[in-house]
Formats: C-alpha cells, sequence, structure tokens
C-alpha cells in the first residue's frame, strides 16, 4: 500500500506538464485527488480518463481570490477532508524588463505568488486537522534571478520567502511546508510563458528533449512529500547554480549572462 493511498491531494495546475505528472501518479498510488486548471478541454480529457475512479477535475484561475475558496470548497464538500495541497500552477515570462509591460509582471506575479497565497489561506484550516503538507513548486529562479524572466525571478523569491515564514509559523502545529525548485523540466511552461506585451511565446527557446520529463519530476516531488522535506533541489545543474551563486555571487552573475545572452542579445 502506497503512503498516498486513500489520501486527499489536491493539485493546481493539474492538466499539463509537472501537474498532470503528479495526478497520474498520485491516481495510480490510490490518492483521492483533486485538479484545477483553466482549460475546459483538457480538465473533461482528465476527468475521462479516470471516470469512476477519485479523480475531481475543476476549473479555476489560481490568480483569482473567489476561484481558489471555492476550490478549497469543493475539495471538503466532496471528500471531507484535505491531505495535502501542492501548489504548482504556474506561468512563465521571456522578455527584457526594459521593454516588458507591467501587464505582464502582474499577471506572472498574481498566478505564481497570490495563487500559492489564496490557496494556502482557505486549505490551511483543513491542512492542519490532518497534519498535512502545503507544497509550492518554486524554481532555481527563486534563488537566483534570472535575465529575461525578471517577473517570474520576483514571483519564486516571494513565494520562497513567505513559505519559509509560514514553515517557521507552523511548526508546531504539524503542518509540513516544502518547497521545490525543479530546474529546467520539459514542460508546456516555455511555450505558454508570456512575451513583452503579455501574450503568449507559442515557442519554447529550450531544447525540450534534454530536459528532465514530467514524470521524473514528479516521482521526486512524492517522495520528497512522504519524506516531509524542507526543500528539494533538482538537477545537478539547478544544484550547482544554487550552490554557486551562495557563494561566488559575482562569478554567476558573469556565468548567468554567458548562458542567457549571445552577442548582447537575450537567446534562453
Amino acid at each position: 500500500m502506497s503512503w498516498f493511498t486513500d489520501k486527499v491531494i489536491l493539485v493546481t495546475g493539474g492538466t499539463d506538464g509537472i501537474g498532470k505528472a503528479l495526478v497520474n501518479e498520485l491516481m495510480q498510488q490510490g490518492a483521492r485527488v483533486v485538479a484545477c486548471g483553466r482549460n475546459y478541454d483538457k480538465l473533461y480529457q482528465l476527468q475521462t480518463i479516470y471516470a469512476g475512479k477519485p479523480l475531481l477535475a475543476l476549473s479555476a484561475d489560481v490568480s483569482n481570490e473567489s476561484d481558489c475558496k471555492q476550490l478549497v470548497q469543493q475539495t471538503i464538500k466532496i471528500y471531507g477532508r484535505l491531505d495535502v495541497l501542492i501548489n504548482n500552477a504556474g506561468i512563465s515570462m521571456r522578455a527584457l524588463f526594459s521593454e516588458t509591460s507591467l501587464e505582464t509582471l502582474h499577471k506572472v506575479m498574481d498566478t505564481n505568488f497570490w495563487g500559492a497565497v489564496y490557496c494556502t489561506k482557505y486549505a490551511l484550516p483543513y491542512l492542519t486537522k490532518q497534519k498535512g503538507t502545503v507544497v509550492g513548486i518554486s524554481s532555481i529562479a527563486g534563488y537566483r534571478g534570472l535575465p529575461g524572466r525578471s517577473g517570474y525571478s520576483a514571483s519564486k523569491f516571494a513565494l520562497q520567502g513567505w513559505m519559509e515564514a509560514i514553515r517557521t509559523e507552523l511548526m508546531d502545529t504539524g503542518v509540513n511546508v516544502m518547497w521545490v525548485c525543479p530546474g529546467f523540466t520539459r514542460s508546456n511552461i516555455r511555450n505558454v510563458a508570456l512575451n513583452k506585451d503579455s501574450q503568449p511565446q507559442g515557442e519554447s527557446p529550450m531544447d525540450e528533449g534534454s530536459l528532465m520529463s514530467p514524470e521524473e519530476c514528479a516521482s521526486h516531488i512524492l517522495t520528497a512529500v512522504e519524506k516531509r522535506k524542507r526543500t528539494l533541489i533538482l538537477t545537478r545543474q539547478g544544484k550547482e547554480t544554487v550552490l554557486i551563486n551562495r557563494f561566488l555571487p559575482s562569478f554567476t552573475d558573469k556565468w548567468v549572462h554567458k548562458f542567457f545572452f549571445k552577442n548582447g542579445v537575450l537567446i534562453k
């Protein structure tokens, strides 16, 4: 029997990438899952795949506080409790700050930071009752600001600082708070990343085939949830970046610039 058997898990952004991989793995391990997303077709497909099984696919935009409140309420109404909240929904961006509309930065922050805050706020009483776990899917960009992703980096720095604060606040309650930094992972996040005009990019600048798969990433995340870890940094490149940035920040500035720019032009 899996540790997740019969546990109630809420996954935001559960129709694509890491979120979908998490949902699939959790279903295989016997969990009762609530997955939310904004695309009705993908939600319908997910519900169809698991017809007759304990999966609830709900439409929700986590940047909307009301949607987050209703999402948690529906979870409790159907399942009666909540054991784990995985704040996975996120959006990226790719544009120089000097050229980026403020709308782009607002959209990224509203989804990546406020979405996690809203969901956690309304889920916390139920998670406390179960001595459950709050997970935030962050990024290496939450440790090291990345060029062309200033708003994304800001949202992940905010997410990790906030989660560290509430982790400390909740130490006596039995609730575990954990944040995960996957590094570059094959997913749709770069295709839907916002450009300077707040529109989806529609393409990925990365060699997606060389990146960690969402399934492998999901497996690592669930193992960490079961072990009630504090943080999880995936990929060798991610661990190296965090370590070098901590001790050699000026060197890292040059290293990161070289990685993302060619002849002064942002390429990744």
